[in-house]
């Protein structure tokens, strides 16, 4: 391949001392096909031109002029295309000195095969400190498979995929210790050797879950019944959601969105006011609102104890606690009422045929 200054000596320039230019794409180096993208050039603040080229074509691309009083250029093309694909650098020239090539620009089309698969191994939670691998692979005979990232290393990291027995073709791509200030988001593609800029669509996001929340009571784990108490989940990473669950309780945990307050992600969960049931051993676990269903490690147990003289005399009893059983006294009620009235209805009868006999009552 010919480079930059093969260029710059086939045409008899020499190469000065300006700032080495700076090349990338928006929106990225990897784009969908069909879809817009500009590669931007950043030289000196007194360029008079700019030029693009591509790797293995000894011409220019495009030529564009600074924008403005700015010290870069823009390159836009309206749609990705499988042609657009490939290796490009760009330098520019200040009267008759031409600087140094930049660094190369891989520019990828994607979504030109299915997407692959990948997923965490050996589980996407994650402690804090440790380490997963990152598995990519698909039915289809990819020859390398590249793992991006967001928030993490700049590069995208390429492997030769492995074929496995059953027709399955995969990579593996360790990643380092996570932390949690540390948690990007992947995604792989596919592709293969004769066309190494040509990708498969992206996988799906991949998000890690870091180390598990801490669980603490406030004012503390130990209160008298009546009293209010706080129990607050936390955690450094961020969470989406955290849930609450009691240890023995069959019920559904109680679910709370965080809130971001002085650097951690956290949410309080009330008991008030405390009662006797409200005693026991609580745990909460984070979650994502891309993966509600995928939680965290859960926090360490939290005994909260509620015990000693309050005002549980004041309280209304537990809508648990079971109400005094009156069936007994009732049916005695029911009883002596049934039978009042049968004497009432015997009285009166009697009265009736008496009545019914004038002869023998005047007599």
């Amino acid at each position: 391949a010919v480079n930059g200054n093969t260029y710059l000596r086939c045409w008899g320039l020499s190469i000065g001392t300006l700032l080495t230019p700076i090349i990338w794409a928006e929106p990225g180096p990897e784009v969908a096909q069909g879809k817009p993208v500009s590669i931007w050039c950043q030289g000196s603040q007194h360029a008079d031109q700019y030029f693009l080229y591509r790797e293995g074509v000894s011409e220019p691309l495009r030529r564009e002029f600074p924008m403005g009083p700015s010290n870069k250029a823009k390159f836009p093309f309206s749609h990705m295309t499988y042609n657009l694909a490939g290796r490009y650098f760009c330098l520019y020239h200040r009267r008759t000195r031409r600087s140094v090539p930049s660094k190369p620009l891989d520019l990828a089309v994607t979504g030109m095969f299915n997407k692959p698969s990948l997923v965490a191994l050996p589980s996407p939670i994650v402690t804090s400190g440790g380490s997963v691998t990152l598995q990519c692979g698909s039915w289809q005979a990819f020859d390398w498979f590249v793992l991006c990232s967001e928030g993490g290393e700049g590069h995208p990291r390429h492997l030769d995929a492995q074929h496995q027995a059953d027709g399955w073709f995969q990579a593996l791509f360790p990643v380092d210790p996570m932390s949690p200030s540390h948690r990007p988001t992947y995604r792989c593609y596919g592709y293969f050797s004769s066309s190494p800029y040509v990708w498969s669509t992206s996988s799906l996001i991949l998000e890690l879950l870091i180390s598990a929340p801490t669980l603490s009571a406030w004012p503390s784990p130990t209160v008298a019944p009546g009293e209010n108490v706080t129990l607050r989940c936390q955690s450094p990473s961020l969470f989406d959601a955290f849930l609450l669950s009691k240890e023995g309780e069959a019920g559904p945990p109680l679910h709370l969105r965080s809130q971001h307050q002085d650097g951690v992600f956290q949410a309080n969960f009330p008991l008030r006011p405390a009662t006797l049931d409200h005693g026991g051993t609580y745990r909460c676990y984070g979650s994502l609102g891309s993966t509600p269903f995928l939680l965290s490690h859960p926090s360490d147990p939290l005994e909260l104890v509620v015990t000693g003289e309050g005002l549980s005399e004041c309280l209304p009893p537990h809508p648990f606690s079971p109400l005094p059983d009156h069936t007994l006294e009732n049916l005695i009620r029911m009883g002596l009422s049934t039978l009042v009235l049968v004497a009432l209805a015997i009285y009166l009868l009697c009265c009736n045929v008496i009545s019914s006999f004038p002869g023998e009552a005047a007599g």
